[in-house]
């Protein structure tokens, strides 16, 4: 994994300088993303691991997966990953060129995991008051999962808040089995 970060570090970089200087983020994104969902489908993988598929028609395959979302610039890009045999490094340059796009604009996504349907007015207060501590703009997304029990697990970025009955009672029986 963090090899496949690693290669895919200069790739989201190149991309975010390229969004950054032309104002085109949402294109990017758009585009990026149809990418690494090609790059994620097993016979797409088994095509670029394969000799005999040749690179043109590699990124000719990309290129028409991304239909209407594709511009110059990414069919340049793809044309690069293909040449450099990169496309399955696609979903990490995409999570990477995210990461870099929220930094610069200043926004975090957030999950909101609950046991319990969370009300439209508990769902404002919680983004308002994890943008004040984080010093961004937060889109919260809230899903459930009675698996929890009671309570809800909070992920932004790193940072994880696990107010569950779940996650307590996994922490007293891990402590209880000491």
């Amino acid at each position: 994994m963090s090899e496949q970060r690693t290669i895919a570090r200069p790739y989201a970089h190149a991309v975010f300088e390229l969004a950054r200087e032309s104002g085109s983020y949402e294109a990017w994104s758009r585009v990026l993303a149809i990418m690494a969902a090609a790059a994620a489908d097993t016979q797409l993988q088994d095509l670029a691991r394969n000799p005999r598929f040749d690179d043109k028609s590699l990124a000719g395959l990309l290129e028409d997966i991304c239909g209407d979302a594709l511009f110059p610039d990414a069919q340049n890009f793809i044309r690069l990953v293909v040449r450099n045999e990169r496309v399955l490094a696609l979903p990490g340059v995409t999570e990477q060129f995210e990461a870099m796009r929220a930094e610069a604009e200043g926004t975090i996504e957030a999950e909101l995991i609950s046991a319990l349907g969370v009300s439209e007015e508990q769902k404002t207060k919680i983004a308002a008051s994890l943008s004040r501590r984080l010093g961004r703009e937060v889109s919260l997304r809230v899903t459930e999962d009675p698996s929890l029990i009671g309570g809800a697990v909070l992920r932004a970025g790193d940072m994880v808040v696990d107010a569950s009955l779940k996650g307590h009672l996994q922490k007293l029986a891990t402590s209880l089995s000491r």
